[in-house]
């Protein structure tokens, strides 16, 4: 992938004598008068096992909750949302790529000429995400084949072990997305992007890449956590102040789920306001 020039490095020079101490001052006031770039929004999930916790891009947050989304909406199981993970996970990091190898873009790097679609439906996740599905559920056996085998036999990579790397992550992030972990992912925003959407926006999300808006409606215990956490991880674009769930709430001021005290909404329902 493409690499960033590195920035060019700048300090204090008098009569051709850099001064550090001058330097020093001159952060000390950027920084007492308040010029510290603001944190990105970030997300975290807990590992399955005790070996802590992931940290992620809301972007990445974003494209696992939408890739979580499109199993549901097929009927696949979470093992195929592992295996999706993990590939994308090696293939982009989870990122929605416009370049990548010959003809190779998006999620996947799926390419036009090897018959995944044009690049404009490849650039789309949820497209992007149930080509993948496709292919992967037109194998026999993949429910039981390990990760990075089923991976591969969808991918075709030329590093068919790589996925591998992965798994453990992958799992992770599956068990959050999918529902298995209750409040398994949180994210942390400082402010909402853009100017709001308007009212169905949200709606519309949820159909497009669910089959169906499953906002609001009586839903079991796991389904329902899946709900919400793809709502978690819509919160920035759909400027979604809480999420709630369960008798939990996730809110953008704490950026975590925390027990409601008293009398809830329905328990059996995700709300978001």
């Amino acid at each position: 992938h493409r690499g960033r020039r590195p920035a060019a490095r700048r300090v204090l020079v008098i009569g051709g004598v850099v001064t550090l101490a001058g330097l020093a001052a001159v952060v000390g006031v950027l920084v007492r008068r308040g010029h510290r770039p603001p944190s990105p929004p970030a997300c975290n999930f807990a590992a399955a096992s005790a070996a802590g916790s992931y940290s992620i891009t809301l972007e990445q947050a974003q494209n696992a909750a939408i890739i979580a989304a499109v199993a549901l909406r097929k009927g696949l199981p979470d093992h195929a949302v592992t295996v999706a993970l993990a590939a994308s996970l090696q293939e982009t990091q989870l990122h929605n790529l416009t370049y990548g190898d010959l003809d190779s873009v998006g999620l996947f790097q799926q390419r036009p000429s090897q018959g995944w679609g044009t690049s404009a439906q490849i650039m789309e996740p949820d497209y992007a995400a149930s080509a993948f599905y496709d292919r992967l559920a037109g194998l026999s056996g993949w429910q039981t084949m390990a990760v990075t085998d089923a991976a591969q036999l969808v991918q075709h990579s030329a590093a068919p072990n790589a996925y591998a790397a992965w798994e453990a992550e992958a799992r992770s992030l599956a068990s959050a997305v999918t529902g298995e972990v209750p409040a398994g992912l949180s994210c942390h925003l400082r402010s909402f992007g853009g100017l709001p959407p308007p009212p169905p926006a949200l709606a519309q999300a949820a159909t497009k890449e669910m089959g169906t808006s499953l906002l609001g409606v009586a839903l079991s215990t796991k389904t329902g956590w899946e709900v919400a956490t793809w709502a978690v991880a819509h919160a920035y674009n759909y400027h979604l102040s809480s999420v709630s769930f369960d008798g939990w709430r996730w809110t953008v001021a704490a950026g975590t789920w925390a027990p409601v005290a008293g009398p809830s909404a329905a328990r059996n329902t995700v709300t978001v306001t």
